[in-house]
């Protein structure tokens, strides 16, 4: 079976739309500002508001949620417009339970992209993909690939998900060294939660 990248725009209708329901619905209780929204998703202040606008208009994300979270101020101008998701939206829990699904199907067209363009042993989902806050990086890539064509797959990813992710890329002689001293670091990732991807060791 050919393998067809996975693409949320395809789904939503657009690449905004599409990482604005993403961010939202992983930080359901986070009120966000249009710039923070520009920066984080990586798109057009306009599109970003148009696409607010329709979120709203279905009744996904509403604006303002109380006067607390404005900036205190004496003009209108001072008060920054805050927008979070309505956990009250009918389909709140579906489209959550739908993204975290999704994110699955974006998490496999990294592991091949990496997987094509070096030469990887060993491929680990660990940290903040398996809900571990102690672990130090998120994913760890044994083997061999060009640092600056990693850098940016790995960006294009960040920017799809919505956060940033700490990867450590290793050659496999230093794994092997490191596993036979029994490194702290690589063991913390060995012995806990992970998800391994690739294991070709």
């Amino acid at each position: 079976m050919e393998h067809a990248d996975f693409k949320l725009e395809q789904l939503f209708g657009s690449k905004t739309r599409a990482r604005l329901l993403g961010l939202f619905l992983q930080y359901p209780e986070k009120p966000f500002f249009v710039r923070e929204l520009t920066r984080k998703i990586d798109a057009q202040l306009n599109s970003v508001r148009r696409e607010l606008q329709n979120l709203m208009d279905l009744g996904l994300v509403i604006e303002n949620p109380g006067e607390a979270l404005a900036v205190r101020g004496n003009s209108l101008a001072d008060k920054k417009k805050y927008y979070i998701v309505n956990r009250g939206f009918v389909l709140f829990d579906d489209l959550k339970s739908l993204f975290k699904k999704m994110q699955i199907l974006v998490k496999n067209n990294l592991v091949q992209e990496i997987d094509e363009k070096g030469n990887i042993s060993y491929f680990v989902f660990t940290g903040r993909f398996v809900d571990n806050k102690d672990t130090q990086t998120d994913l760890l890539i044994i083997g061999d690939i060009d640092q600056k064509i990693l850098q940016k797959v790995v960006s294009q990813f960040e920017t799809e998900l919505g956060h940033e992710i700490n990867y450590t890329l290793m050659p496999k002689e230093e794994f092997l060294y490191r596993q036979q001293v029994t490194d702290r670091f690589l063991m913390s990732i060995l012995n806990g939660e992970k998800m391994v991807t690739i294991d070709r060791l």
